[in-house]
């Protein structure tokens, strides 16, 4: 398959050129001979979109452990430009978690997005800054109940998330960083605490301002510490999390360490009404997931797409908002085949035109829209 003049993110930036990929393969990038199979002209290549913290979509929650609801997820990711997820999971007792671990072990994809693997967003998480996540599933940081759920996963975690002031935390994070990405979030931790954990192997923040103290100037809490430990860090970008200039200056500060999410949940790509997530009921108004009944956000209907077009509305660069949504988060998370368009990488890619419209996508080198 050979793509050609289009505008080719390569490395940290756009540049002119035609892209060929044989198979599940780019095999070259440059002015290449030949006919064209794609015609890309005005519009850019980019590598496919890597979302590393989404609970679900269409009306699917990875948590259920329904495995019917696996395939129409990963159609819908495809759909909206990504190539490769982390099915993140809530805070749940480990009764309910097991039997979703055992259905991701499982699952064969037939199209669509790839799983590249799961995230624990908990249960080992802070009370005060638990947001969405029910209080009376929460555990304190334990090591062996994450070595039971990365076994019956079939050792697909690839990120946690750990409050790190919790009893037990240093030990954990210490233990868990030799298998996954630890992140720190939904956590009340001060700056010298999350510098330790930092210390201890931690190496990321789950949706930075989201889930734990803000930023102080006498009291710089965990936003500070993951800047000067050169840890990644997420950010919601759908307009409602966090406010635009908040993001401008987060991409200021961190640069190539900012990560994209969608948080996206079941009602993501859905109409306006109720759902439940992890055992509890939201409501979703104009596109806001809440808690029902309250003001506490409960993650987001937007897909990763929405939030690079967002963030370029707010005035980040394409190339920075590409980055931050495809190779960073490949980066944060150790998937060395994606994230990136380069020789002897997979061919997940998608074309958009001038106005950020997806015309195409390929997973594998597989054209699904």
């Amino acid at each position: 398959m050979l793509i050609k003049n289009a505008s080719v993110f390569v490395g940290r930036s756009f540049q002119k050129a035609d892209l060929r990929f044989e198979g599940d393969t780019i095999t070259a990038i440059g002015h290449l001979d030949g006919p064209a199979d794609l015609d890309a002209e005005g519009c850019c290549l980019i590598p496919g979109l890597v979302d590393v913290h989404t609970h679900g979509a269409v009306g699917e929650d990875f948590s259920d452990a329904n495995a019917a609801g696996l395939q129409p997820m990963a159609d819908y990711y495809a759909a909206h430009g990504v190539t490769s997820f982390l099915a993140t999971t809530m805070t749940l007792k480990e009764e309910v978690l097991t039997p979703a671990m055992h259905t991701l072990r499982d699952y064969k994809r037939t199209g669509g997005a790839k799983c590249a693997g799961i995230h624990l967003e908990g249960p080992f998480l802070s009370y005060a800054k638990r947001g969405a996540q029910a209080a009376e599933n929460l555990h304190l940081p334990d090591a062996a109940l994450f070595d039971r759920l990365n076994e019956a996963s079939g050792g697909q975690v690839k990120m946690v998330t750990v409050a790190c002031e919790e009893e037990g935390a240093m030990d954990f994070i210490t233990h868990v960083s030799r298998y996954a990405t630890v992140s720190l979030g939904h956590t009340s931790c001060t700056y010298d605490q999350a510098m330790e954990a930092f210390a201890h192997g931690a190496s990321h923040a789950t949706h930075l301002f989201n889930g734990m103290e803000g930023l102080h100037h006498r009291k710089p809490g965990i936003i500070a510490a993951a800047m000067d430990a050169g840890a990644s860090v997420e950010l919601i970008c759908d307009g409602l999390h966090i406010h635009p200039a908040v993001i401008r200056l987060v991409h200021k500060l961190y640069g190539d360490k900012l990560n994209l999410i969608s948080d996206s949940l079941r009602c993501a790509g859905m109409p306006d009404g109720d759902y439940m997530l992890g055992g509890q009921p939201i409501t979703m108004k104009n596109g806001k997931a809440t808690l029902t009944g309250t003001d506490t956000l409960a993650g987001s209907s937007i897909s990763l797409l929405d939030a690079v077009r967002n963030v370029v509305s707010f005035g980040l660069p394409l190339a920075d908002a590409v980055y931050a949504a495809s190779t960073a988060p490949a980066l944060a998370v150790g998937l060395t085949d994606v994230g990136t368009l380069q020789t002897g990488k997979k061919a997940d890619l998608l074309v958009l035109d001038r106005d950020l419209a997806l015309k195409a996508v390929f997973v594998d080198g597989r054209r699904q829209a």
